[in-house]
């Protein structure tokens, strides 16, 4: 099968042949980056980032991290946004040294059409739930953060400054405090 006059390949079924395609994908992305001198690596642990792009500043060495569950989900058609995404931090550590989601990653993101964030591919375990009744917050998480651990220490509603409760999503169970956290975590035990 052919586009134009490249042959359309078939999406990678392994992990192995997905780090192989990323990186002969990454060779054609109209970026200033040494491409060659990237290494590759899969994340079988990450829940919520597609991609992640490590830096060693004592080495110099740039890792470039896929999410193989992120992939499965997302398929490579749109996963090769996560790669120019990762590329573009990738660039900024060669050049800078560093990296973040600021302007100047913006700016080389819109230049290589890189999504400035990455979607979520699974939703999180737990929410966060504004009490508000004219507020609709409710933003996720994948882990039990401070704010979920400890949602009587000062946190408040992101949105309206209120107050919230955290909703463990499976079960439906809620808690305000650090102990109703510890208690939920407990009667939940391996289904948390």
């Amino acid at each position: 099968m052919t586009s134009g006059n490249r042959t359309a390949r078939e999406d990678p079924t392994t992990r192995v042949g997905l780090l192989s395609r990323a990186a002969e994908y990454a060779a054609t992305v109209a970026i200033d980056l040494d491409v060659a001198d990237l290494e590759w690596a899969i994340s079988e642990r990450a829940r919520r980032r597609a991609g992640c792009c490590r830096y060693d500043p004592d080495s110099g060495e740039i890792t470039v991290v896929l999410t193989w569950d992120a992939y499965r989900e997302f398929g490579w058609d749109e996963f090769v946004g996560t790669i120019r995404h990762e590329l573009v931090h990738a660039w900024e550590f060669q050049r800078f040294g560093e990296s973040g989601h600021g302007d100047r990653f913006y700016r080389k993101a819109d230049e290589i059409d890189a999504p400035r964030h990455c979607r979520s591919f699974t939703d999180g375990r737990i929410e966060l739930v504004c009490t508000a009744a004219d507020c609709d917050w409710r933003p996720e998480r994948h882990r039990a953060s401070r704010p979920v651990r400890e949602p009587d220490a000062g946190y408040q509603c992101g949105e309206c400054g209120g107050e919230y409760v955290v909703r463990h999503r499976a079960s439906g169970r809620t808690w305000r405090t650090a102990e109703g956290y510890e208690r939920a975590r407990e009667s939940l035990g391996d289904d948390w």
